[in-house]
């Protein structure tokens, strides 16, 4: 058996590749990983999550610094050279490790590395720099680019994507926020400690969709008192033109003001507003495979050709590291079996997010269920919900915004799921993680942490919902 990955540099196809490489020489006799990135490593390590916490643990120190009432001076500002500079040489080193790691899977006979662009030419048939290969099997895990919209006037103006920001030594005094949405959320504090002036669309009652409304309205008390941030809710981009001392101006439908169109000015326009998969350079029109709605099922196989397989960003679905691993893994196991004709089974993801909001000083984090989306399962549940400022530890340590909330089932005490927003909410996730996929019974919880830590939210959580148990 061939199997050929493209886009072996990235997560989903460094996680596809290494468990393919472990089958070489038994089940598969050929591996060819190809991918032309420069330097290597995929988006987060590149220009994602990685780069990004780097930017905003800079914006979470002056933060901390500058609210805190107890510390007297003005507060440091950001050095964007020095930001910038430090950040790229640790993404140097990530990189170079990644690229390091996926040359070292040549190390066995049967696996071979090309640095080039791979090309379908016909079903399952793909040029590599003029070579043709028909391989058995291909993983494609080209990753995503930014998606700009396309709203009237964009093509006169040069807005500045997540890339941008985490590159720029020098950013605008102003600038209008579009997509306020994972990138958003966690660029928006950074920019504003760096001293941007931000307005915010957001086109719903408030952001973080996949949380109950209290969170993202905690959140949006968070940006607006602490960041300064103008947050336009129900407000929807029209148009955008530049003005005449190059800054731009956006036309918006916003439903708390009161005529119909409202401009709103500022030196620069943020694009946060999502990726798109990176399939168009991969000739699709030569083969059966119709990148559209639905193309990939819950195995990773495409729909129309059960051998190829896409994996992590490319394939639309969910766009998150750990999931693309995920991806990448099952891509490979469901080679396997598809080849000994044994049974194929789907992707299962228990939903684990994490926002690093609040300039990672206040994330927020979801695993499992929440109460709607248990009870659309089947659940009945009771809850427990407790703010951050009603224990003390989070008010000795002057991290007095956010809540949690905690979904059991209401007949076994199953743990179903966690929402926080709040200091370490990211590091307690796991905990919770833990709980949810090994279906832990709350009344089970060792009822205890070590005092006085954060954790002990979580101690509260599992008391009331025992509790109410009883």
């Amino acid at each position: 058996m061939h199997v050929l990955v493209i886009g072996a540099y990235g997560s989903a196809g460094a996680a596809a590749a290494e468990t393919l490489t472990d089958h070489v020489g038994s089940e598969i006799d050929r591996l060819t990983l190809v991918d032309d990135g420069d330097p290597g490593g995929g988006l987060c390590i590149l220009n994602g999550c990685m780069p990004s916490k780097e930017v905003l643990s800079t914006a979470a120190h002056r933060f901390q610094a500058r609210v805190d009432d107890r510390l007297a001076g003005d507060p440091q500002t950001i050095d964007l050279d020095r930001a910038v500079a430090r950040k790229d040489d640790h993404v140097d080193r990530f990189a170079a490790h990644r690229r390091e790691a996926t040359h070292e899977l040549t190390d066995r006979e049967g696996v071979e590395f090309i640095h080039d662009t791979a090309r379908f030419v016909d079903d399952r048939v793909v040029d590599i720099d003029g070579d043709r290969y028909e391989p058995d099997y291909v993983v494609i895990a080209t990753g995503s680019s930014p998606f700009i919209p396309d709203l009237p006037g964009m093509d006169a103006i040069e807005p500045l994507t997540s890339k941008d920001v985490l590159s720029a030594t020098d950013l605008p005094a102003s600038g209008i926020i579009m997509g306020f949405g994972y990138v958003g959320i966690e660029l928006v504090p950074y920019l504003a400690e760096a001293g941007v002036d931000l307005t915010v669309v957001e086109h719903d009652d408030r952001p973080i969709d996949e949380a109950d409304p209290i969170f993202g309205d905690e959140l949006m008390t968070l940006y607006r008192e602490e960041f300064g941030v103008d947050i336009l809710t129900n407000t929807t981009e029209q148009r955008i033109e530049p003005t005449e001392d190059n800054g731009v101006r956006l036309h918006v439908d916003d439903a708390g003001y009161t005529t119909d169109n409202r401009a709103i000015e500022a030196d620069a326009l943020f694009t946060f507003t999502g990726r798109r998969p990176s399939t168009d350079r991969l000739g699709f029109d030569t083969t059966a495979i119709d990148p559209g709605e639905g193309w990939v099922d819950d195995t990773m196989a495409a729909v129309d050709d059960e051998r190829v397989f896409v994996v992590g960003d490319a394939n639309g679905r969910e766009p998150i590291l750990h999931v693309a691993k995920e991806h990448g893994a099952t891509a490979a196991d469901t080679i396997l079996a598809h080849h000994a004709g044994e049974p194929l089974e789907a992707y299962e993801n228990v939903h684990h997010h994490v926002i690093f909001s609040g300039a990672s000083v206040y994330p927020f984090a979801r695993v499992g269920h929440t109460p709607e989306t248990a009870e659309s399962a089947g659940h009945e549940v009771v809850t427990a919900t407790r703010w951050a400022k009603d224990d003390g530890v989070f008010t000795v340590k002057d991290l007095p915004y956010g809540l949690a909330r905690l979904t059991v089932d209401s007949d076994d005490g199953t743990v179903l799921g966690y929402q926080g927003l709040h200091a370490h909410a990211d590091t307690m996730a796991k905990t919770l993680q833990i709980l949810v996929e090994n279906e832990g019974d709350v009344r089970e919880v060792p009822d205890r942490a070590y005092h006085p830590t954060l954790p002990e939210l979580l101690d509260g959580l599992l008391r009331e919902t025992v509790s109410k148990l009883a």
